[in-house]
């Protein structure tokens, strides 16, 4: 009785020994009986072995692995070019040879590195109960270290679901796999080099979250790689003049740019998936993003990316895309996962027929499902071991803690797995702690391990400065370390990950010059996007001439910075708002790939004042110990000194329980005794706020470092020019602004 793999051979190939099978000589791992070759070509075919998952180029061939609990036949593909509809050989796995436990292993000799591949599945097909195998669909394999370029998907409007499964003619089959990227088999040849991880402690970190194609690609930023991997290389000089340690990348997990429907109503434009949240090979570097090319060159480009920031001592964090893939609900398409075992991969509802829908994408991983923990570990494996980055945001990360019935987990084994893996140990692990299913963990996310962006700094932070009542002591605490979300847990301040801004929400030159969102380019009635982002115009909704409000404007976003380099934890700048990067007041511009998101360099020498401002101010915060300690502070009882006096003006208590409080100041010092202290005063009232000003410790006089009220240069002072107070007790601060002083050496 022959096999499905027989019968399959015996009807492509002809019949030149028994069942169709060429027998070839007994090897140490395959019987004979278990090797067969096409006549037509030099592939030799052979079980391969289960682990690792993905594709192993291996001597003179490749061997492939792969799950699927549920298929009942798989087959390898493999393509000559990245646009063929046709593949060059079909290759079945037979179960009973190829197939261990749930894992699918074979071997091919006669193909190497660069060899293009893909696979489909049949099985059981009831979209009532989740089963979703399509012998007609091409599928990417999970573990694809590398695919074709997907940026001229040219996927049939037919697509997806519009046909039983099994039944595309071999037209509509032809012009779908022509469509879709492929696999590319990787092998290993980049040199390194001697590029040891760079490792700077959390507490001194100072992350830049910037998008690769975005930083260089507006023609004004001069390099000669614009929107690419080498392009940012081009870019550190200012990275380091900056004075950032790390950059924190927006999603380079081989995505759907296209599957945005819609179109600019005022341009015309088509929209497309621009931050890259829809990822669908999550190994795999975003080949668009490649001057070396997109077939398999998008791997040593981002290499080379990460060698050089490295050298010029600067950290690699990726934003990481876990949660939920580009195949969306029950109407997206089929590419990998959904294909290969839809029961397995995602959470599902109504029996099977829904996708849970708590990443607000269409769809959610099954985050801790056994399996799908392991190919998440593996792909952060890969990513520290092979691409040597430093560590990794996670993106809608209170879903990597739900069970597979979306129910949050007390210990969620993946996030512990995560913070214990011998690999992963030493890298930053940064968790957006919240979700689209109403989740929101800042404080509480599970495991010490983990680091949080802080969402509770940013509206804090923001609504202080706004002039919201009652915001005096959150204030207090977001400057100080968040101690009431980190401390009882046994976490650390730079456990907080501050921010004011980030990808999502408005940019700072926005935030202080526009009061409501407009993200009427992005096609959705201005409905998408926060509608809460605590902001204010000074006056005037958008760009104006008025020097008064560009004025106030200026001192309001230069208060937002300087509380965010002197607050306790880690600070994260959103990339360009260093020097009034806009986006015209759209606060979701995730589908907008043009000069919305674009960095506009020539806005760094017109706002040079800002950008000498933040430069000064990230450099001396690296300096000075007081702004980044690894404790929260001593509350100074039984008689011990304090590391922190918290003062209101005149000499008065601070106005704890006052909400139409809008002054506050606080002295700092470092652990360190030889590191100068700092008193940093802030008034976001409408009136002066004189403060009586406390003695400096021992050694030590107040200099004048900070004064937003004064136009650039004067709003900050290099230290090297800074000289004592003259008169050191007291200080007037100018309505809605900030004044930092800090310690001068009485013995210099």
């Amino acid at each position: 009785m022959e096999t499905a793999i027989e019968a399959a051979l015996a009807e492509c190939w002809p019949i030149h020994t028994i069942h169709g099978w060429a027998i070839h000589g007994p090897v140490v791992d395959t019987p004979p009986e278990e090797r067969y070759t096409c006549p037509m070509s030099n592939l030799q075919i052979s079980r391969g072995w289960p682990l690792p998952l993905g594709c192993s180029v291996r001597g003179d061939g490749v061997r492939f692995s792969l799950f699927s609990r549920h298929a009942t036949q798989l087959h390898l593909l493999l393509f000559d070019g990245a646009r063929d509809g046709e593949p060059s050989h079909d290759i079945p796995f037979d179960p009973a040879i190829h197939r261990i436990g749930d894992i699918w292993t074979i071997k091919v000799d006669g193909i190497g590195a660069g060899q293009l591949y893909a696979f489909r599945a049949d099985g059981p097909n009831d979209p009532a109960t989740g089963q979703c195998f399509d012998p007609d669909l091409l599928l990417i394999d999970p573990y694809a270290r590398a695919v074709t370029d997907g940026s001229a998907w040219l996927v049939p409007d037919w697509l997806p679901g519009s046909l039983p499964p099994g039944s595309m003619t071999p037209e509509q089959r032809r012009e779908l796999w022509a469509a879709m990227p492929k696999c590319i088999a990787t092998r290993h040849n980049f040199d390194w080099g001697d590029d040891p991880p760079v490792r700077h402690p959390l507490k001194d970190s100072v992350i830049y979250e910037v998008h690769v194609r975005g930083f260089t690609r507006h023609p004004s930023s001069g390099v000669d790689h614009p929107g690419t991997y080498r392009g940012v290389v081009e870019r550190i000089p200012y990275l380091k003049e900056l004075g950032v340690t790390a950059v924190e990348l927006l999603p380079v997990q081989e995505y759907d740019e296209y599957e945005v429907p819609l179109t600019n109503p005022l341009t015309g434009a088509k929209l497309s998936n621009y931050w890259g949240y829809s990822p669908f090979a999550f190994f795999a570097p975003e080949g668009r993003y490649s001057e070396l090319g997109s077939d398999g060159g998008q791997i040593n480009a981002f290499k080379g990316m990460v060698k050089e920031l490295h050298r010029a001592g600067i950290e690699v964090i990726l934003d990481v895309v876990f949660n939920h893939t580009a195949e969306g609900d029950e109407r997206g398409p089929t590419l990998s996962m959904r294909g290969l075992d839809n029961t397995i991969y995602y959470m599902l509802d109504d029996g099977g027929a829904g996708y849970r829908n708590f990443s607000g994408c269409g769809n959610t991983v099954n985050c801790n499902h056994p399996h799908v923990r392991e190919l998440i570990i593996d792909c952060l494996r890969h990513w520290v071991m092979e691409m040597h980055v430093d560590g990794f945001r996670f993106d809608l990360a209170s879903i990597l803690g739900r069970d597979t019935d979306g129910q949050l987990l007390e210990n969620p084994p993946l996030l512990e797995a995560i913070a214990e893996d011998a690999v992963l140990r030493g890298t930053k692990l940064i968790a957006e702690a919240w979700d689209a299913g109403g989740a929101y963990q800042v404080g509480s996310f599970p495991g010490r391990g983990w680091a949080e962006w802080n969402g509770r700094y940013r509206d804090d932070i923001r609504r202080f400065w706004r002039g919201d009542d009652g915001m005096l002591g959150a204030f207090a605490t977001r400057l100080s370390g968040s101690s009431d979300l980190y401390q009882r847990s046994g976490r650390r301040p730079y456990h907080s990950i501050n921010f004011i801004t980030a990808h999502d929400g408005f940019t700072l030159a926005d935030l202080v010059s526009y009061e409501h969102k407009h993200n009427e380019a992005n096609a959705e009635g201005n409905r998408d996007g926060s509608s809460q982002e605590h902001s204010s115009n000074h006056g005037h909704e958008g760009p104006t001439e008025d020097p008064e409000i560009r004025a106030a404007r200026s001192r309001h976003a230069r208060n937002l910075m300087v509380t965010l380099l002197v607050s306790q934890g880690v600070p994260m700048i959103l990339g360009g708002d260093e020097f009034g990067r806009t986006q015209g007041g759209n606060n979701n511009a995730y589908c907008q790939d043009d000069e919305t998101t674009w960095f506009d360099w020539q806005l760094a020498q017109q706002n040079r004042g800002l950008l000498r401002f933040c430069q000064q101010l990230i450099h001396r915060r690296r300096r000075h110990g007081a702004l980044r300690r690894s404790d929260f502070f001593r509350r100074g009882d039984h008689g011990e000194p304090s590391d922190i006096q918290w003062l209101g003006p005149q000499g008065r208590e601070p106005g704890w329980n006052d909400p139409a409080a809008r002054a506050l100041g606080c002295r700092v010092v470092s652990p360190d005794p030889q590191e100068p202290p700092y008193l940093m005063l802030f008034n976001a009232g409408d009136g002066l706020a004189t403060f009586s000003l406390p003695e400096p410790p021992v050694g030590w006089d107040w200099g004048l470092f900070i004064d937003t009220a004064r136009s650039a240069p004067d709003d900050i002072v290099a230290e090297k020019s800074m000289v004592p107070l003259a008169n050191p007790g007291e200080m007037a601060v100018a309505p809605h602004s900030a004044v930092v002083l800090h310690g001068l050496s009485a013995r210099r």
